[in-house]
């Protein structure tokens, strides 16, 4: 369900961040293939810390349906060259992981802040989606200066949920 509505989504020619979702997280490796047979070009992050474990901003290599490899965390991540985070302004489209999300956009995630880190330096006009079942986009949720808020919800049944601008 989720890759229909994403293929709806991306622009053919374009670029996609997306992630290869870990554990419970909605989506899959079929929904990173229709984006790319979509897009044309799907990037996805690779994490990775300084020498004091302190999270830095996320690299992006290129999807290719030939190979992931085993990363850091047990995340799959794409192979080598890893392109620096300034890839994120080519995105139109950026779908983020979320334990939830609220109706003007705050975003649970894990906590490292990846993608807060990361988010800022996005194209202004890029569409940030977050990905969650329907039980997860809730009412409200605490959040911080820092938090980057989405654009956009991104569940099953209810599908595409526009969010309120905060710019």
């Amino acid at each position: 369900m989720l890759s229909e509505h994403l293929e709806r989504m991306a622009n053919s020619g374009s670029t996609v961040c997306a992630y290869v979702p870990v554990g419970a997280e909605p989506g899959s490796i079929e929904m990173l293939d229709v984006l790319l047979r979509r897009a044309g070009r799907v990037l996805l992050p690779v994490a990775r810390t300084n020498a004091d474990d302190v999270p830095l901003p996320l690299r992006w290599g290129e999807y290719r349906s030939d190979g992931l490899a085993q990363g850091r965390w047990g995340l799959l991540e794409p192979l080598e060259p890893w392109l620096p985070e300034s890839a994120l302004t080519e995105a139109g489209l950026v779908l983020v992981p979320a334990l939830a999300v609220d109706r003007s956009g705050v975003r649970l995630g894990r906590g490292r802040g990846f993608y807060d880190r990361s988010l800022a330096c996005r194209d202004p006009r890029a569409r940030l989606v977050a990905m969650l079942r329907d039980d997860e986009f809730v009412d409200e949720l605490p959040s911080e200066p820092h938090d980057v808020r989405m654009t956009h919800a991104l569940t099953p049944k209810r599908g595409l949920i526009a969010l309120p601008s905060r710019e």
